[in-house]
């Protein structure tokens, strides 16, 4: 056991978590989305099963830990409903709540089409599948640097 760490964060994801470096992203995906066929293309070459955990907890879980990047604007981009909408589905509004609170002030989630989310998550790091059942329930989750002494 170990202390102060969220249960969610298995062994085998707080070893993803730090072979991740800066500006690596990370996909967090629902139980719909195509985990295997994606993430045999990633870095890490397999799925990383949170199987119990929804998507906000799942995030939660890993900004207690992650630093989310601080250089770009958007470090957390999100599956759009389709290439014209605005519209945030509850488990994505859920989710940026989540994101506030570990940034400590509003920091708007980017937007990505469909088939463009894929194709960024072919290119991520790991994908961790959570047990999400809403759909829309992905995010890229780009991660920051720790300055000296943090």
């Amino acid at each position: 056991m170990l202390k102060n760490i969220d249960p969610l964060l298995t062994p085998e994801l707080l070893y993803v978590l730090a072979a991740m470096g800066h500006g690596d992203e990370l996909a967090v995906i629902d139980a719909n989305f195509p985990a295997d066929s994606v993430a045999r293309r990633t870095c890490h070459g397999r799925v990383v099963s949170l199987a119990g955990a929804s998507m906000p907890e799942a995030v939660s879980a890993i900004l207690s830990v992650l630093p989310l990047d601080e250089f770009v604007d958007k470090p957390v981009r999100r599956m759009a409903i389709d290439a014209t909408s605005d519209e945030l589905p509850e488990v994505q509004q859920e989710v940026q709540a989540v994101i506030d609170g570990a940034a400590g002030r509003h920091w708007p989630m980017g937007i990505l089409e469909r088939l463009a989310f894929y194709e960024a998550a072919r290119g991520s790091y790991a994908v961790v599948l959570t047990g999400e059942r809403r759909y829309y329930g992905n995010v890229l989750i780009q991660k920051g640097a720790l300055p000296p002494g943090s």
